[in-house]
């Protein structure tokens, strides 16, 4: 038996779960931007544009939420100012944006064109578009977007600040709450924009990085750019809202295995394990030590002095320890109610999809490892899926589950064989695709039933009624000799001069026909 299956690139590499999990729709009623974030190939450039489009979108609609989230603020603000200056003061009430009074006022109609960009993203779901002719739609300039763009980078940093803001507070917020019903990634989104850029087939967080410029991350991966010769990269949102434990990120281990791709067969393990950052997670750094959770990157790092000391030193949980640690927090429903089963879902809907382009080899199986992020609804959202996952014992986490782990894979891929209900550990059949049977077989019953057509015989008079005369019968068949037989009279014989001149005369005859014809 061999652990390994070939053509497992369209789900174990960035690129090819990028463009996988495109096509789920086809096979299973499910919709891959409820499990992953929105993922675009940076090597063709009509994928270059879609991102582009995308950028531009989420970028609008981090405006409306900064209007939205800014108001909001002012006013918790204002209302504690009143609560501590007491009802005596409230005929002096301040004005909200004057705590921006240092900063420099953009023109509200930043929030315009912000809510022009979200009104037609709404306007083409519904198919408004179509009767609308190019000369007659409205788009932006590119010098236009690039101005936005700039402010928009600007009122992130907090450099500047929109004035007049209330007056779109109302406007932004009921377009807001359209896009979340149509966007399930609106969440996870946050308000800076941080993508993070993959090459398309490497492991262990190798050349990963986030950015929130889109211009620099084209010119990372421009064919020109050093480090993109040999690579392709893909670009995927960053999930800028994680579940924090004590302030630090952390990501979820997740094995499964396949034993046949032709029924598809899938077991899912009950045990996994967190690994956390060693720095406290903050999106005013873009710094990979923050926010890839990677062991083979974490380990050569020391851990941040203001990280919680309830965080262990070797940076990893087992899946217990969590549910204890979500126990104490008042969730403890969480992780059988949302995160374990959803988990299982993904993994059975992502492994549907890629069956098509699997090679169906009998006596294999292999182990595979799902990283997830948690959001703050406890949804885990797919992040990548590994091939050969590490077995290393590094921490007393994986020294732990890894024996356990591959000594249960041994029960289910052999042990089974013998004896269908033996112990297969902490396996648990998450997904076997019913067979397709062959109609039956009825035997070789071709026969053709039914009657022949006929041509119908002319009547003829019975020869028995006919009385030949006696001296007809007696008359013998005079004997006739082959010469004698009826025919064409033979001409005699020609002599060779006679047969050299008719030869002649054919062929003049047919040069003649010739000509005649051209």
């Amino acid at each position: 038996m061999l652990n390994h299956y070939g053509k497992t690139a369209s789900f174990t590499t960035k690129i090819g779960l990028c463009w996988n999990l495109r096509s789920l729709p086809w096979y299973v009623q499910a919709n891959p931007n409820t499990f992953f974030p929105r993922c675009y190939s940076l090597c063709t450039e009509s994928e270059k544009q879609a991102f582009l489009d995308d950028f531009r979108l989420t970028m609008a609609s981090s405006i409306l939420k900064w209007v939205v989230s800014h108001q909001n603020c002012s006013r918790s603000k204002a209302r504690n100012r009143r609560e501590e200056a007491g009802n005596s003061d409230l005929n002096h009430k301040t004005d909200p944006e004057n705590d921006n009074s240092k900063l420099t006022g953009l023109s509200e109609q930043l929030v315009v064109l912000a809510c022009k960009v979200c009104q037609d993203y709404l306007g083409q779901l519904e198919h408004e578009d179509i009767d609308v002719s190019e000369d007659a739609a409205q788009e932006l300039t590119e010098d236009e977007w690039r101005d936005l763009t700039q402010q928009y980078y600007s009122l992130i940093r907090g450099d500047v600040y929109i004035s007049n803001s209330r007056n779109h507070f109302s406007q932004c917020q009921a377009l807001l709450n359209k896009i979340s019903c149509v966007n399930p990634q609106t969440e996870i989104d946050g308000l800076q924009n941080i993508w993070i850029v993959k090459p398309a087939a490497k492991s262990r967080g190798r050349d990963i990085v986030c950015m929130n410029r889109v211009e620099e991350i084209l010119q990372l991966v421009a064919p020109d750019h050093l480090s993109a010769k040999d690579n392709k990269w893909v670009v995927q949102k960053y999930i800028e809202t994680p579940l924090l434990i004590y302030d630090t990120k952390f990501d979820i281990r997740q094995w499964f295995l396949v034993t046949d791709w032709n029924p598809l067969t899938i077991w899912f393990y009950k045990d996994s394990y967190l690994r956390f950052s060693t720095q406290r997670f903050s999106l005013d750094n873009l710094d990979s030590a923050i926010h890839l959770c990677n062991n083979s990157i974490q380990k050569y790092l020391k851990n941040d002095k203001g990280r919680s000391p309830l965080l262990p030193q070797h940076n990893m949980w087992t899946s217990s320890r969590f549910q204890e640690y979500l126990q104490q927090r008042g969730q403890g429903s969480a992780w059988g109610s949302v995160i374990y089963p959803s988990m299982k879902q993904v993994v059975a809907d992502t492994m549907q999809a890629a069956q098509g382009c699997m090679e169906p080899r009998r006596n294999s199986f292999e182990l595979y490892g799902a990283d997830f992020v948690l959001g703050r609804d406890f949804r885990p959202w797919l992040i990548e899926i590994n091939s050969s996952p590490t077995m290393h014992p590094s921490t007393p986490v994986t020294a732990q589950l890894c024996p356990q782990v591959q000594e249960d894979i041994i029960s289910v891929v052999v042990g089974r064989r013998d004896d269908r209900c033996c112990d297969v550990g902490n396996f648990e059949l998450l997904w076997r695709q019913p067979s397709v049977g062959l109609p039956p077989f009825q035997g070789p019953n071709l026969c053709v039933e039914g009657l022949s057509v006929r041509k119908a015989r002319k009547h003829m008079p019975p020869i028995s009624s006919f009385k030949f005369p006696s001296s007809v019968l007696d008359v013998q068949p005079p004997k006739v000799s082959p010469l004698a037989l009826p025919g064409p009279t033979p001409e005699p014989p020609q002599t060779a001069a006679q047969q050299h001149v008719t030869l002649k005369d054919a062929k003049r005859g047919g040069r003649r026909r010739v000509k005649k014809r051209h």
